[in-house]
């Protein structure tokens, strides 16, 4: 049996962030959030994507990029409890795996026709720091990848979580209209560890060239400030 597999990049996705904070931790989270899968040049076959249009959702398998480890951990600590209760590795999503690969799974857009990068997915819903390496996408299967019947386990709690938002109209008029949604979607999913209950801290989030500052009291975001990066 063939142990070793060499697998490589077959695109990378852009997307606004540049800092792994404030990134929803699943996708499809904030539906507003945007990104461009471009093809490396061996791949930008056209052919390879015939049909693809018909599909609205994709899976994305791909490389947790900033969470290469030598070693890697039995049990982890998943974010959203409060970072002191283990659960084994296999038992979440953790980044911090043996071999750290992800899924995700997005709407798709539509194809982008360029003349310099090929054919472009265009995707929303993502969870991904921008160029991210792709290593295989395959179309989502209603009929067989979704189960209406599945249970959560400790995950079950947060599928309702989101923090109340106020993003005062003079601060949001400094982004762009088309990533307004997305910002305060992000801000929703609370993007601090989960441990964190500072109400006088200010936090940071890097996302589509500004800086967005925020508190957070009482189980609402307050933005106090953005400012261009």
């Amino acid at each position: 049996m063939k142990e070793n597999l060499m697998i490589r990049p077959i695109a990378h996705i852009q997307t606004d962030f540049k800092e792994k904070f404030g990134i929803p931790r699943q996708s499809g989270r904030a539906s507003s959030l945007t990104g461009r899968i471009v093809f490396m040049p061996d791949y930008r076959n056209p052919d390879a994507l015939r049909e693809i249009t018909g599909f609205s959702h994709l899976w994305l398998l791909f490389d947790f990029s900033k969470a290469h480890r030598e070693d890697w951990s039995p049990t982890v600590r998943p974010p959203r409890l409060g970072g002191n209760r283990r659960v084994g590795v296999f038992a979440s999503r953790s980044p911090f795996r043996p071999n750290p690969i992800g899924l995700s799974s997005v709407r798709l857009l539509g194809v982008e026709k360029t003349q310099n990068e090929g054919d472009v997915l265009l995707v929303s819903g993502i969870d991904l720091l921008d160029n991210t390496p792709i290593y295989d996408i395959k179309p989502y299967l209603p009929f067989s990848d979704c189960h209406p019947e599945a249970t959560a386990g400790y995950a079950e709690d947060m599928q309702d979580f989101s923090l109340e938002v106020e993003f005062p109209e003079e601060l949001l008029r400094r982004l762009p209209i088309e990533k307004q949604s997305a910002a305060i979607e992000c801000l929703a999913e609370d993007p601090r560890p989960a441990y964190h209950d500072e109400p006088s801290r200010i936090y940071s989030m890097a996302y589509a060239g500004f800086d967005i500052r925020f508190t957070v009291e009482n189980q609402k975001a307050t933005v106090v400030e953005v400012i261009r990066l």
